[in-house]
């Protein structure tokens, strides 16, 4: 502590780098991670690692070999065409006379040797995960990622090809780290009569399953570009049953500001 009088004491002030790019990031889990095929548990563990890989934005589970039926394991020299931070050694599971492919595998190295990783996001390698009893979907959840739905009295409004589809004074605004703010809004706020329902769905590991989707039926605009909720997750209950649409392509005016359309990876740009 200074004293009276003293200098301030400097402290350096830096910006939270990102990860290197080269580089497998790991820490240990404590939480309890099941993995499912069919009836059978292939995963039951209570010491996973997250591993991060490079290029890679969301985590992976790798488990203790102990924690891993290896007996439905077989090795493979084939990645099943998705190649994981340099690693050579994959295997196939085998599950109820049904072989998936270069489900698993084991990173190179003396801390990460020892751990079985699964694949999860874009391929259905086992059924079910479950962190304690909640199940969870496409990848694991990012301890260092935070997903926030907070009730607001801010005014949206929601604009297509210049018509007016959404107008609240009563969003939930749903901040989701290093995504853009989606605006949930209550269906009596929103047109849907301009819009016709799909069977499209979704999953999100923080949010639950996506069971709702609409496609706008008139200008030239991406399908399926609003969506609900109607049973999410207990941590983001206040979005239930609302509608949020897709910033990348709708015109988002909040507090008499129109907000510029983000670039992600879910709706790419039109071509001009």
């Amino acid at each position: 502590m200074n004293s009276p009088g003293d200098s301030p004491r400097t402290v350096p002030v830096l910006r939270r780098p990102p990860a290197p790019a080269d580089t497998v990031l790991w820490e240990p889990s404590e939480r309890w991670v099941r993995g499912t095929k069919g009836d059978v548990t292939v995963v039951d563990s209570h010491r996973p690692i997250l591993v991060w890989e490079p290029g890679r934005p969301v985590p992976l589970y790798a488990f203790p070999r102990e924690d891993v039926r290896t007996d439905l394991l077989r090795q493979t020299d084939k990645d099943a065409g998705r190649p994981h931070a340099g690693t050579t050694l994959f295997y196939d599971l085998v599950v109820g006379g049904e072989t998936i492919p270069g489900a698993a595998w084991t990173y190179p190295g003396e801390e990460l040797g020892a751990y079985i990783s699964f694949e999860w996001f874009g391929r259905d390698v086992l059924d079910h995960w479950y962190e304690e009893d909640e199940e969870i979907f496409v990848h694991p959840r990012d301890p260092h990622k935070r997903v926030d739905a907070l009730p607001s009295s801010r005014h949206v409004q929601v604009e297509i090809d210049g018509a007016v589809v959404a107008d609240t004074r009563a969003p939930v605004l749903l901040f989701e780290t290093h995504l853009p703010i989606r605006y949930y809004i209550p269906r009596e706020d929103v047109r849907l009569d301009l819009f016709t329902p799909t069977d499209h769905r979704t999953r999100c590991p923080y949010k639950g399953l996506a069971t709702e989707y609409w496609s706008w039926t008139g200008a030239d605009v991406p399908p399926n570009i609003a969506w609900s909720y109607p049973d999410p997750l207990r941590a983001v209950h206040a979005i239930k049953d609302r509608v949020a649409f897709y910033n990348e392509a709708v015109d988002i005016t909040v507090d008499g500001e129109r907000l510029e359309r983000p670039v992600t990876e879910f709706i790419k740009p039109p071509e001009r």
